[in-house]
Order: C-alpha cells, then structure tokens, then sequence
C-alpha cells in the first residue's frame, strides 16, 4: 500500500513541494490535489483573471528557484504570440527583467502540468480535482479526513495519510464590501470598474503601485516621450482622475538595486551565530541578535556605519536613521534620484555594501522571531521589519518609472500618514482620512497593505482546533499573537500524535512569528523541506509494507 498524499492548494508553494517529493522519493506514491480555482498551477498572486497585465511581479527570473527549467528558458520555448500576449518583450528576454505576474502564473502553470506528467510516467497516481474546496478535515487515528465541497455535484470525504495546507494568500472574491471600498486590489477586474475620480490608496508598496498603475491604464496610457522619459497621458473624460497614496512613512520603495546571486555568504551574523543566540536564551534576545546585526553592517560597510552612528544605535533608532534622510527629502525627488544610481549602478556592476548587508540578514534575523515573547515581537515587528522589508521589496525600475510619471502629470501624490491620523470607513461611500488635522473625503478608498497576520479564528479547519491537532499561537504562548504554531518542518505544534502527518504552509497564520515568510523563494524554502520529509516518509511506508 502506498502512501496516500494530499495537497489542499495548487499554487508555487505546492509546486516546489511537489518538485521536491519527485526529486527525493525512490518508491510510489498516491498523490491527491484539491484546488479550488478551475485550473491548477497558478497561485493567487499570478492569476490571470485576478491581475491585471501591467502588475509587475517583483521577482526577477533570475531569482526564481527552476522547476522543469528557468523562466528565460521557458520564455524562449514559447512563440511569439504568446509571449507578447503575456506582456514578454520577445527580443528583451533577461535574467535580470522583471515580468509580469500573468506570465509568472503561464510559467508555473506549464511547470505544474510538467510534475503531474513526470510523477504519472514514474507510475505514481496521481489525481488533479479542481473546482472544489476543502472545507474542513478531521484526524482519524493517524490519518487525515478531508470533507470536500465541489463546486457542482455532491459533497464528499477522502482519507488521507498526510495532508499539506498550502491555502495561500486570503482575500475575498469581491473586494468592494461597501461602496467605493475596496478590502484589496484583487481581483484586478474589479478596479476596471472605478470611475475617474479621487481615489485613496492605503499602502506605497509594490501592492499599492499595481494598483495605481492598474487605475492608470483604465483611464490613461504610459507612453514613451522624448529621450528615455515616460510620460503619462490622461483620457479626455477622465478629468477627475487623481491618485493619493498613503502610508505610515509617506515613502515610495527603493528601485530594485545591483547585487551578486546567490547571496555572498555572511561573515559575523550567521545563522549558526542567531541560532546559538537561540539556545543561550534568555529575554534579551532581540538586542543581543541586534549586536551582532550592527557588526555585521560595520564591517561590510564603516562608511555607512559612522554616518548613521550604528555604535550607538537601539533597534528602534538605527530604524529612525535609516530612513531620516529618505523621509526629510520629497518622495518623487527621493525617488528619481535612487532609480538614477539603481540604473548606473546596474551598469557598472556595482553593489552598495550596506544595502546589500541588509538584504542579505533579513532571513537570518528572522530566526528569532518564534522565540520573542509578546513585547520583543511587537517591536521586532514595528522597528526593524520595515527596514528589512524595505531592503528586500525594492520594486521594477519600471513601477519607479510609472509613478514618476502620474506625479508629473499632476494625477499623484504620496502623503505620510504619520501618527495620530485617522481613517474612517464608516462614510456613505469611500473612506475619510484625517491626516494632521486636515480631512479628506475619497470616494474610492483601495486598501493595497497587503495580507495581514490572520489568526486562529480564520483557520478554515476547524475541526483541526476542537480536536487538538492544531494550536492558536495566541492560547500556546499566551500572548496576543496571531496565527498557529508550527515547528522547523512546518507541522503543527501540539501533543496529538497524529500532528506529524499535517504539514501547515498556509502564510497567512504563519506571518506574525515568520514576518518574512512570503513570496517565491519562501514557497521553494518550505518546499523542499516538507516535500523531502514526505518523501522519506512515503518511502518508508513502501518498505513497511513490502516486509
């Protein structure tokens, strides 16, 4: 009897760990896929029917772990048609090129069809269900129970000997849960929708960006102009259309800047030295991860280091000081004179020391964040995660280029929220932000934050918490911190003997004790780790029966 494996979701993070299994197992297995879209292989952040074709993912290909092949060489497999209707230039192809996230989702699509034929040829079953949705799953001695819904026909239930959650991001089919409020940009069609008219965006991320350039090219173009400038040309019946974004610092993102892959290796705050950090223990754990941080940082850049006095920098000032400069400038000018040094940068091969240092801890850093207590993780969070973040999300050149231009053509602004505004969604219709004193009514109000923490109480396992197999992260710590509780593999925490045939995936319950745990290369990370377990796990299922 072969072992029975199920994944709940068909998205990257099942893909790597699909990738993974194959590549480790030696024997058989049974292979069930439960997806609730229609087709399989997409993911959320690269559906066609949720993105529109200008959003830009933030990946470049050359960052993108291979499955069957790399993304350049899947480009250029494919006929010209299809690439240029997916957004690819076909005679600009480049490791180094960001791409749209349609053809992100094309990409891992063809790679999923390519695992499932793989896995079959190797005498695997493997059955692919789409157009259904796993409700909820219960344990049955030391197997899995899922009660599955399709979308037509009757419900039904499949046991299972281990289960994968890889349910991805959550929002809701419908984003406007109230006139001229919209939860999030996604989908994509339901911006189409918008009207021209002042419109609020809260968030100046890439997710905030998409948005706006989704907007844009409802009511405009982009369009070439003298030498290299972009311009942006609004529709003669799109007067009123304008663009306000808002968030905490009133900041654009950093172009995406030049750097060596893969990552040069660490020389003072290694995983090795956070991990023993670790082990030591104890409640100031933060600032001795932090110490080795600032060593790290004045060793790969003392320059940098003695202009923002690190020897004498808290968590809390060294993020103060770190965006000062950037903060006390104008955001466009900001913003027009980083995207200059990115490009000159990326021509002369040059990589800035300290940015790159940044970029490189972020992962290291986060070792730390399932062992602070409740304190220590609210200023880990509020501190020092948005300067990772803001080191590991820097944007296309392209998405730099884009809001340049909506500012020069007067349709947009950033505003720095600060403390103390106010945003308040009970108008009739948008949302009203008071923002130092001053109140401004938008119509059309785009929350684009991104996905937040969710806790245990939008698990959509219930069954999983009365039976005791999964764990509300706030109950287990007793803390108020959002999510569940997993271990290094990615199983849930708990004493019932049956949790090691779950492996919990699903980031949104992940992020607050993982903050860094989304995008591409986390679903490869996660990925290889479950998809090698399970594989030794099949295996040694096949060897038990075979005795």
């Amino acid at each position: 009897m072969h072992a029975s494996i199920a994944f709940v979701g068909a998205g990257p993070t099942t893909i790597y760990t699909l990738h993974a299994l194959l590549a480790e197992i030696r024997g058989q297995a049974q292979i069930t896929i439960y997806e609730a879209q229609p087709r399989a292989g997409l993911g959320t952040p690269y559906r066609p029917d949720w993105n529109d074709p200008a959003m830009l993912s933030n990946i470049a290909s050359v960052e993108i772990p291979p499955i069957r092949e790399t993304l350049c060489a899947w480009f250029e497999r494919q006929p010209r048609s299809t690439l240029l209707r997916l957004g690819v230039d076909p005679d600009a192809i480049d490791p180094e090129t960001f791409y749209p996230r349609v053809a992100l989702g094309a990409y891992f699509q063809d790679q999923f069809d390519w695992l499932i034929a793989s896995a079959r040829g190797r005498g695997m079953t493997v059955e692919v269900m789409t157009g259904v949705r796993v409700t909820d799953m219960r344990v049955e001695g030391r197997r899995v129970c899922l009660s599955v819904s399709p979308r037509s026909g009757t419900a039904f239930e499949r046991v299972h000997d281990d289960v994968v959650l890889a349910t991805g991001h959550q929002w809701p089919e419908e984003p406007e849960v109230k006139p001229g409020y919209f939860l999030s940009p996604w989908p994509a069609t339901a911006l189409h929708r918008i009207p021209p008219s002042p419109i609020g965006i809260l968030g100046s991320s890439l997710t905030a960006i998409d948005a706006a350039v989704t907007l844009a090219t409802e009511h405009g173009a982009f369009v070439e102009g003298e030498g290299e400038a972009l311009h942006y040309r609004i529709d003669p019946q799109a007067a009123d259309f304008a663009i306000t974004m808002l968030s905490r610092k009133g900041l654009l993102p950093e172009a995406d800047f030049y750097h060596p892959l893969p990552y040069a290796p660490l020389a003072i705050c290694t995983p090795e030295a956070v991990s023993a950090l670790i082990e030591q223990g104890g409640a100031d754990l933060l600032e001795r991860a932090f110490a080795l941080f600032c060593d790290e940082l004045a060793v790969a850049d003392p320059a940098y280091a003695d202009a923002i006095g690190l020897s004498e920098a808290t968590p809390e000032s060294f993020a103060d000081r770190y965006f000062a400069d950037r903060m006390a400038a104008d955001p466009f000018d900001w913003a027009a004179a980083n995207l200059a040094q990115a490009r000159a940068d990326f021509g002369d091969h040059h990589t800035v020391p300290w940015r790159y240092a940044i970029l490189r801890m972020h992962e290291v850093l986060a070792l730390i964040a399932p062992h602070l207590d409740e304190e220590a993780l609210a200023r880990f969070n509020s501190v020092l995660k948005p300067v990772f973040v803001d080191a590991y999300a820097t944007v296309p050149h392209l998405s730099i280029e884009r809001m340049l231009a909506l500012h020069r053509a007067g349709r947009l602004e950033v505003i720095a929220l600060g403390q103390g505004s106010n945003i308040d969604t009970k108008a009739e219709r948008g949302a009203v932000v008071t923002v130092g004193g001053r109140r401004r009514h938008f119509p059309v109000f785009i929350d684009a934050t991104g996905q937040h923490p969710l806790g245990a109480e939008a698990f959509p396992f219930p069954t999983l918490l009365e039976q005791g197999v999964v764990q509300d992260a706030a109950q287990a710590d007793g803390a108020g911190i959002k999510g569940i509780v997993v271990d290094a593999q990615f199983h849930p925490v708990s004493e019932h003997p049956a949790r090691e045939r779950l492996f919990c995936l699903s980031i949104p319950f992940l992020l607050q004790r993982h903050p860094f745990l989304q995008g591409i290369a986390s679903s490869h990370e996660m990925g290889v780790t479950v998809g090698t377990e399970l594989a030794a796990a099949a295996d040694a299922a096949s060897l038990e029966a075979a005795a």
